[in-house]
């Protein structure tokens, strides 16, 4: 039929779309999208058209419901994208009501990335938004979510943001500190973020007196980054830590 794209030809929409044109992407689908992968493009992009409105935000959930009903990937996306109009697109966010839709979608499709991926946001949600007084163990929540996530990049991602949510709040290191070993040991990361890690690992061992554990993470650093400018205060760190495992004062 004229006038229906294929997904090649609905690329140059999302990458307008990713490049925070939305009304650059919404011309390229056309005012009357036909097909599934048409209108979730237009969904999405809806949500970004000026000015942003509860109306535009009804509109796209509108189509999402709809396409959410599908057993497909766009139903799988359609269903992630309508948690997060709840989430964060209406004016008025309702974590109550993303939450429900984050665990249907989990529940439905449980092997989706897509269930995945709203596992982790609704992870940081229950740290950062719980409904109703937080929790004593503000982290506890979050961690609940981790044996329902098996994509291994995501497991990382979560333990990662549990770990920052840690030090955002300020908790005993030793409470959080598993979970960036953790992060580490399930690998992926590269360039600037691993040395971050693997410094952040470290210093966090020492300040926590788990001084075996300091000195694997900051002889590995001075290993693989001999040269780079912290390399210096590492070796400082890795001095201290070493008079630490000796029994001597570590100031």
């Amino acid at each position: 039929m004229p006038g229906l794209l294929t997904a090649a030809e609905l690329v140059p929409a999302w990458t307008a779309l990713a490049n925070g044109r939305p009304e650059e992407a919404l011309r390229r689908i056309g005012p009357e999208p036909a097909t599934r992968p048409e209108r979730l493009a237009w969904a999405a992009a809806e949500l970004g058209r000026q000015p942003v409105t509860d109306d535009h935000v009804r509109a796209a959930e509108q189509v999402v419901t709809a396409l959410a009903q599908g057993d497909d990937e766009i139903g799988a996306q359609a269903e992630y994208l309508r948690a997060r109009l709840y989430q964060l697109h209406y004016a008025t966010p309702d974590p109550a009501r993303a939450t429900e839709l984050f665990l249907a979608l989990a529940d439905r499709r449980p092997q989706s990335h897509w269930a995945q991926l709203g596992l982790v946001k609704l992870a940081m949600m229950r740290i950062y938004a719980p409904p109703g007084p937080p929790s004593a163990d503000r982290l506890a929540p979050a961690e609940a979510l981790l044996a329902r996530i098996h994509e291994p990049q995501l497991q990382r991602d979560l333990h990662l943001q549990i770990g920052q949510a840690g030090v955002a709040l300020g908790l005993p290191t030793r409470r959080f500190l598993p979970h960036f070993v953790a992060a580490d040991r399930l690998g992926g990361l590269t360039g600037a973020a691993l040395e971050d890690l693997i410094v952040q690992i470290g210093t966090l061992s020492f300040r926590a007196g788990e001084y075996p554990q300091a000195r694997e993470y900051f002889e590995r650093y001075l290993r693989e980054y001999p040269t780079n400018i912290r390399a210096y205060a590492v070796t400082r760190l890795l001095e201290r830590t070493r008079r630490g495992l000796a029994g001597e004062a570590a100031p």
